[in-house]
């Protein structure tokens, strides 16, 4: 699956709620993901990891809808060469 078709999954499952909810409550649930996947990482539990990776991607992806960011375009800055922003 191309990054922009989990984006579009995510879209059509969640997206009318999500941006009812908003960026700033959309965002802090983001946030308690990346704080799972923080204690994921300290851990053993392979599938948990895999788990909150997972979910981190999918509150990434919900955050780029209701900001009408396309995450695959995005994402291109690092196909070159030469990655602006890196030194």
């Amino acid at each position: 699956m191309h990054i922009r078709e989990f984006q579009r999954l995510i879209s059509k499952r969640y997206e009318k709620r999500d941006r009812q909810r908003g960026m700033p409550k959309t965002f802090m649930w983001f946030v308690e993901e990346v704080g799972e996947l923080s204690t994921a990482l300290a851990g053993k539990d392979q599938k948990n990891k895999e788990a909150e990776f997972a979910d981190c991607l999918a509150w990434l992806c919900t955050l780029a809808n209701i900001s009408d960011v396309d995450l695959e375009k995005a994402c291109k800055k690092y196909s070159g060469n030469r990655v602006k922003g890196f030194k």
